[in-house]
């Protein structure tokens, strides 16, 4: 079982944004630059996060995007299931094993696979950003990107 790219991905640009908030919107140019993530792929993603309502964008100069909802609102399941992923642990699927009955252990994946999603809906973006261990990871980016002459906030 893995979270693909997509998902992992969509999480990341939503705590680039959810970091940088109090200074306004922000490019996907810059996430892209300060995250590693393809344009591209950015938007893609955001155009997905636009339609569930996580992020709006914010036209003219200074523009860019911003969080639709307070960090403390917006999960980590939620930022997943906006952009079509499932973390599945099952053989096929809530209802199908891919056989005619289901298989021995299928109650046992299920199982798994709502305790996930449980975990990651219970992690807001704020709760995230809070952590030691995602503070020091801001402040490694932060003097990374300082040397790019990217701007960056950091949450204390």
């Amino acid at each position: 079982m893995r979270l693909s790219t997509k998902g992992r991905y969509a999480v990341t640009a939503m705590m680039d944004l959810a970091i940088h908030a109090p200074k306004g919107p922000v490019t996907l140019a810059d996430i892209s630059r300060c995250q590693g993530i393809s344009l591209s792929y950015l938007e893609q993603l955001f155009a997905r996060l636009r339609r569930e309502n996580l992020v709006r964008g914010v036209r003219g100069p200074g523009g860019g995007y911003q969080l639709a909802r307070s960090a403390a609102d917006i999960t980590v399941a939620a930022i997943i299931a906006a952009v079509d992923e499932k973390v599945d642990a099952t053989c096929g699927g809530e209802v199908d094993c891919g056989e005619e009955s289901t298989c021995l252990t299928h109650d046992l994946w299920c199982g798994l696979s709502k305790r996930i999603y449980e975990f990651l809906d219970s992690i807001s973006l704020e709760e995230f950003l809070s952590r030691p261990s995602v503070q020091e990871v801001i402040r490694s980016q932060d003097v990374t990107n300082k040397r790019s002459g990217i701007n960056t906030v950091t949450i204390s």
